[in-house]
């Protein structure tokens, strides 16, 4: 049973546009999840909410388990079960053994500094922003800012909108006290 506040678009129903973009997502291989089904219902909304070009640049300058922390942090402070999960699934898929391993120092401030992004932008600590300015330059502070951003909208989205949690995540358990405690 849906408890999404708008229904998941139809393929039937989408205009030649929207039907074109789903098409060449679905050939190579990419999901089109329920929160993109309920964003294309506006592709000026989906192209101001997309996530993964702005990610996929994090990723290649930090990795994915950082990049994946980070924004699990995010979605667990943010309370999303929608991105939480679905990170949750992504660390889960690099098949870390949590009982067996360290954060590295530069996972550990990606992660209070998304904490911080969601509690108080106003008001993170200043150890934060000299952890960051120590390990990175102004532009990748400013690429991790931008994907902390869009991860906070992808999680008020959901939220907001009940966006259903989606079949492929209904197995997937996490728990959110993986993460380091809070600085």
């Amino acid at each position: 049973m849906s408890n999404s506040v708008v229904p998941l678009l139809q393929y039937e129903e989408m205009n030649e546009e929207v039907r074109a973009f789903v098409d060449e997502r679905l050939s190579s291989g990419t999901r089109v999840t329920n929160m993109v089904k309920t964003l294309l219902y506006s592709m000026p909304s989906f192209r101001a909410m997309e996530f993964y070009p702005v990610r996929n640049e994090l990723q290649k300058i930090i990795g994915s388990r950082a990049v994946y922390f980070y924004c699990y942090a995010i979605s667990t402070e943010n309370e999303c079960l929608v991105c939480s999960t679905y990170h949750a699934k992504l660390l889960r898929d690099l098949n870390l053994a949590f009982d067996e391993f360290e954060f590295t120092e530069t996972e550990k401030a990606l992660i209070d500094y998304g904490r911080g992004l969601v509690n108080n932008a106003n008001n993170i600590d200043p150890s934060i922003y000299d952890r960051l300015k120590a390990e990175f330059s102004s532009a990748e502070i400013v690429l991790i800012t931008t994907v902390g951003c869009k991860m906070i909208a992808s999680n008020i989205f959901n939220e907001a909108l009940k966006v259903d949690l989606d079949e492929y995540l209904f197995e997937v358990e996490f728990d959110k006290n993986i993460l380091p405690t809070k600085a």
